[in-house]
């Protein structure tokens, strides 16, 4: 996003935390109605023109936004669009975008509150473990010739009753309204908003064998002095690494596995 929707957005997301802040607001009923605003935006391309047209009044937005969405929505919903149209966008689509961001992290509010956003965290990112490993799967779930009810219902047959509620409305809001969205993509920016909740960073964790709880505390503690920030740890076992352990925080690789060592070996001999 360029300045004017970072700026926008900035000030919707702190309205969000505004809102949610008082525990009587219903997150996960906020979500689902912030969720249909953006699929009305997505599907509605003038619409969200004249709501991000620089040349009308933020007010006169605001107003039309109130008059479209009033009845359908909660007041809370009608607010935080109604501020929403009062910035300026650089683009109409960024609108769309934001409107979707702060649905998820109303859901991930949801999941706070009821102190299950550590299982939403780990259920997308063994879900996007899954569907890298089974190209049947997500040829399945991204198929464009597929409807969205049938892709639904696919999901609900892997996860429903065996994930929590709120992971299941953000995969399936993911899966049935991609918006030209990559899958695996849209699970890494998921999983990113879930570990912002707490203003943490999430490392991918590679090992051998799983880590004992004492050796994820102390890898936990080490990383976090190590960014400055809370680090959530998602821990993946592969045997192929030998020994050891990769850490991958963003773009950033820590290599210390077995295989990296006699990679770098045999290397050396070649040189």
């Amino acid at each position: 996003m360029n300045g004017a929707s970072r700026e926008a957005l900035a000030t919707a997301r702190e309205s969000l935390d505004a809102l949610t802040d008082n525990t009587s607001v219903d997150a996960a009923k906020l979500a689902g109605e912030l969720a249909a605003v953006t699929a009305l935006l997505d599907r509605e391309v003038s619409l969200r023109r004249v709501l991000t047209d620089p040349a009308q009044a933020g007010e006169a937005k605001a107003e039309l936004a109130g008059r479209l969405l009033g009845g359908q929505v909660g007041g809370e919903t009608v607010d935080l669009v109604s501020g929403m149209v009062r910035s300026r966008w650089s683009s109409s689509r960024d609108l769309v975008d934001s409107a979707e961001e702060l649905a998820n992290t109303a859901d991930l509010t949801a999941a706070q509150r009821a102190g299950a956003l550590d299982d939403v965290e780990d259920e997308l990112f063994r879900f996007g473990r899954i569907v890298t490993s089974s190209t049947e799967l997500r040829s399945a779930l991204t198929d464009k010739a597929a409807t969205a009810s049938a892709k639904g219902e696919l999901l609900r047959s892997l996860l429903g009753g065996k994930a929590n509620a709120v992971t299941e409305r953000l995969v399936g809001r993911l899966v049935t309204q991609p918006r030209g969205r990559s899958l695996e993509a849209g699970l890494e920016s998921l999983s990113k908003l879930a570990a912002a909740r707490r203003d943490r960073m999430v490392a991918v964790v590679t090992s051998a064998v799983p880590l004992t709880d004492q050796q994820k505390q102390r890898l936990g503690a080490v990383l976090a002095k190590l960014y400055g920030r809370q680090m959530h740890l998602n821990l993946d076992v592969d045997p192929a690494v030998l020994g050891g352990i990769t850490v991958q925080v963003g773009d950033e690789v820590i290599n210390g596995t077995i295989a990296e060592r006699l990679d770098e070996a045999t290397r050396r001999l070649a040189g």
